[in-house]
């Protein structure tokens, strides 16, 4: 009789454990879209290694195959990126689960970390005037910048409304961006350092929400367009291509450089306010 009482308890526990599990840790619909978020970045990684690395390694090469393959992973990460946008909306709207902060930074290592620094990889292997292993310690920077990045946001309460450091996804889309371009091997190296160095530095850029959101989405769906005319070789999608990225990539520059004039702006009134209050 003793064996089985014993045998008993451990049941009457995990029931009772079961019943007093809090609701937050059941999955919301602002977790749902986070991993949809975390889906799309590992299909990026799917289509970039399916259609642009193994052809080439096979030499399979078909362009149209490499280019269709090339803008599916760019879209999907562009997708993710419109995940992400919402599950952030959506939780503030509606209820959101404990794990959503966890579930959050996972989905975006996956999709503007590994990624991007895969496509990165990628790119080192199959350019013609890329060096593979160079290439690839400039995505390993990539990768380790976003999980810095990503890490730091956990611990460092900041003001609302800002993030310290570029933001993941727009510094990925920046990232592959300034590949797309199909720049010289040095300038789009030092370009892709200079983007991961902005994801863990301390400049401010304000986060998406209002006519910023709108802004940003519209973007993100225009994007996608010019990815659509360019692989699909429709007239003057290349061209319109290269467009993008290049503003995507002045928005990149541009931006830090606002921040810190506003800075140095907001540095100087304080001390002339300082100042005035100290003359009689």
């Amino acid at each position: 009789m003793i064996d089985q009482e014993a045998s008993w308890v451990p049941e009457a526990d995990e029931a009772e454990d079961a019943e007093t599990m809090p609701l937050s840790t059941r999955l919301s619909i602002a977790d749902t879209l986070t991993l949809g978020n975390a889906i799309c970045g590992f299909m990026a990684v799917y289509f970039t290694t399916t259609g642009v690395l193994i052809p080439h390694l096979t030499g399979n090469e078909d362009g149209g195959m490499a280019r269709h393959s090339a803008a599916t992973a760019v879209i999907l990460m562009l997708l993710a990126s419109v995940f992400d946008l919402f599950d952030g909306l959506v939780a503030r709207k509606l209820r959101s689960s404990a794990m959503g902060a966890e579930l959050d930074n996972l989905s975006d290592l996956i999709s503007f970390g590994l990624a991007p620094a895969y496509f990165v990889v990628v790119w080192g292997m199959v350019a013609d005037d890329a060096h593979q292993r160079v290439s690839a310690v400039a995505a390993v920077v990539v990768l380790l910048a976003v999980v810095l990045r990503l890490a730091r946001f956990s611990c460092v309460q900041l003001r609302d409304g800002i993030f310290q450091g570029m933001p993941s996804p727009f510094g990925a889309l920046t990232v592959v961006s300034i590949v797309l371009l199909e720049l010289p091997f040095v300038p789009t190296l030092l370009a892709i350092v200079g983007v991961a160095w902005l994801m863990v530095s301390r400049v401010e850029y304000p986060k998406p929400r209002g006519r910023l959101a709108v802004a940003m989405l519209s973007w993100i769906v225009l994007s996608m367009g010019l990815l659509a005319a360019w692989a699909f070789d429709a007239p003057g999608g290349e061209l319109l291509l290269q467009t993008g990225c290049a503003l995507q990539v002045v928005l990149g520059a541009v931006i830090p450089l606002f921040a810190t004039a506003r800075r140095v702006n907001t540095f100087r009134d304080n001390r002339r306010e300082a100042r005035a209050t100290q003359l009689p």
